[in-house]
């Protein structure tokens, strides 16, 4: 009998050990790609091309990161620039246009409604180049093409908003109807009640899509290169092609411009994760 029960705690401990072992290990693949973006960006070019490859750089260079604001070739800052105005102006369109959308869906009885969230979830799966020459012919009719901003910032909240109405709505859900109706008994109206209750306590689940919003427009290239024609006027993302030559591509130039350009999305993440991680527990709830 007791060495039954010992064998049953010796599982117990085994399984109890080997999730924390299996979180590592996952972590540790899913952040390989980032640590040989770093790693690289710091190697010279006989470094990066020796066989077999080294783990980590024999002879730190930071010659690649020094280049990146002394080079002419590219204006990293304004760059930056670019992505900052086409990522917030999406942003604040997206979060204006999906909270009280995802609001409504979520309290009130709509016809359609649930045909509605499967077409925002359809639009979810299908690939950018899909719907960029309907977009492209769109803003031409409407003359947004000599306003190429407008036209990228557009079309990154387009491909947003759905994916913010559908997190929201979930959160939204999680919250408890009584406190509308205490909110009724109290004379607010429904506007009142979203505004100054319902709204602050789903400040989490805003943040996430937020978050996520900038996300999808900071790390857009497809529209940015196909509504900019101006180089000056692209953001950060195209400047990737300054270091992708027709006969040699410069590896460390290049891992050293994705870590730089990286950079504000990694900030985001650090000062915002309390939100991010209560946002997306709380909405994971029920759907």
């Amino acid at each position: 009998m007791s060495i039954a029960v010992s064998s049953i705690h010796r599982s117990r401990r085994l399984r109890r050990n080997a999730i924390p072992l299996l979180s590592i290990l996952l972590v540790a693949v899913f952040l390989f790609p980032l640590y040989w973006l770093a790693v690289t960006s710091f190697k010279t070019e006989s470094e990066i091309f020796r066989t077999p490859p080294t783990l980590f750089p024999h002879q730190f260079d930071v010659k690649s990161y020094t280049e990146q604001l002394t080079s002419s070739n590219y204006n990293i800052m304004q760059g930056f620039r670019n992505s900052a105005l086409i990522a917030f102006g999406a942003l604040a369109i997206s979060t204006l246009l999906a909270i009280p959308a995802s609001y409504g869906l979520a309290r009130f009885s709509i016809a359609g409604k649930h045909l509605m969230l499967l077409l925002f979830l359809v639009t979810q799966m299908l690939p950018a180049s899909l719907i960029l020459t309907p977009l492209f012919i769109l803003y031409k009719q409407f003359g947004l093409l000599h306003a190429p901003f407008w036209a990228t910032i557009l079309a990154n909240a387009t491909a947003g908003i759905p994916f913010t109405i559908v997190t929201l709505r979930t959160y939204f859900i999680t919250l408890p109807k009584e406190l509308e109706e205490s909110a009724k008994i109290d004379g607010c109206n429904i506007f009142t009640t979203f505004w100054r209750i319902m709204l602050p306590i789903a400040l989490p689940g805003v943040v996430v899509a937020m978050v996520f919003s900038f996300l999808f427009a900071w790390g857009d290239l497809i529209y940015g290169m196909t509504f900019i024609s101006k180089e000056h006027m692209r953001p950060i993302t195209a400047g990737i092609y300054n270091f992708l030559g027709f006969q040699r591509t410069s590896w460390n130039h290049s891992m050293a411009f994705g870590m730089v350009s990286i950079l504000p999305v990694v900030f985001i993440f650090i000062f915002v994760q309390k939100f991010i991680v209560s946002g997306l527990t709380n909405g994971a709830v029920k759907g």
